[in-house]
């Protein structure tokens, strides 16, 4: 009976990679929104990248509302070009990969889910 081996190294270069991204991609939306007001009302949550490496998917949440990550949408794919040559001095390797900017719903999610345990916690202290 063979065991199976979980092909560890793949998936923690993998994981090394993606962090690395993340770190570079937030240090140069750091950088750009000293210049770009409208860029530091949004903020990286995560970076995946697809199973080809070919592209990174970058998930963006924004401190106000989702028009807020629509405005500084406009200047991040400006500047894209120049983030990537950034990444791709960075991470080395052969290919760099292309980046793709989403909005992460997530937070979103999470405001309006504290609202409401935030009104049904005050509608059982009115109760009592």
């Amino acid at each position: 009976m063979k065991s199976f081996k979980f092909p560890l190294k793949t998936t923690r270069k993998r994981d090394q990679k993606t962090s690395l991204i993340f770190r570079t991609i937030a240090s140069m939306i750091q950088s750009l929104s000293l210049d770009e007001p409208k860029i530091s009302k949004v903020f990286v949550t995560r970076v995946r990248l697809s199973s080809d490496y070919k592209i990174c998917y970058v998930y963006f949440s924004t401190y106000g509302e989702k028009i807020d990550f629509d405005e500084a949408l406009e200047i991040l794919k400006l500047y894209k070009p120049s983030m990537r040559k950034g990444l791709s001095k960075t991470i080395g390797g052969r290919y760099t990969p292309d980046l793709v900017f989403i909005y992460d719903k997530t937070k979103e999610k999470e405001r309006h889910l504290n609202e409401l345990l935030e009104k049904v916690s005050k509608e059982s202290v009115e109760e009592d």
